[in-house]
């Protein structure tokens, strides 16, 4: 496999999560009202649904849902009521769907604790590979 490093802070490393956030969206279709990237450190994309509700993706936590309480494009969202995602960092787009009802609904391994997978600081640590896999820029 070619792998190929992206230099930190730059336009393509801050654009990185985009295509695996695009997919996820795809997925949720019409649940999604709009989405905007926020800040880094870390990273982090806000998808408001049609509910009230907004779901946030950090590249330390993974997914939390919650009711939007502010946020917009460059600034990091608040929620109320939040509830961590289950799958992990980067679960698959077709399983966020899955994940984001047991959420709501209050099953599953959903939670109100905020699990941290990594540091967004360790910016060598392979995480921006699997970004990449899903911009389709890994070859073999």
């Amino acid at each position: 496999m070619a792998v190929r490093h992206v230099e930190p802070y730059t336009d393509e490393w801050l654009r990185q999560p985009f295509s695996y956030v695009e997919r996820v969206v795809e997925q949720l279709g019409a649940e999604v009202a709009d989405w905007w990237e926020g800040p880094c450190d870390p990273r982090d994309v806000t998808l408001r649904l049609s509910d009230d509700g907004a779901l946030v993706w950090d590249e330390e936590s993974g997914w939390r849902l919650g009711r939007f309480v502010s946020g917009g494009l460059g600034e990091h969202s608040e929620l109320a009521g939040v509830r961590y995602l289950c799958g992990g960092l980067l679960p698959r787009p077709e399983r966020v769907p899955e994940a984001l009802a047991d959420a709501r609904a209050g099953v599953g391994a959903s939670s109100a604790w905020r699990p941290c997978y990594r540091s967004h600081r360790h910016c060598r640590d392979g995480f921006d590979l699997a970004l990449d896999y899903y911009a389709g820029t890994v070859t073999a």
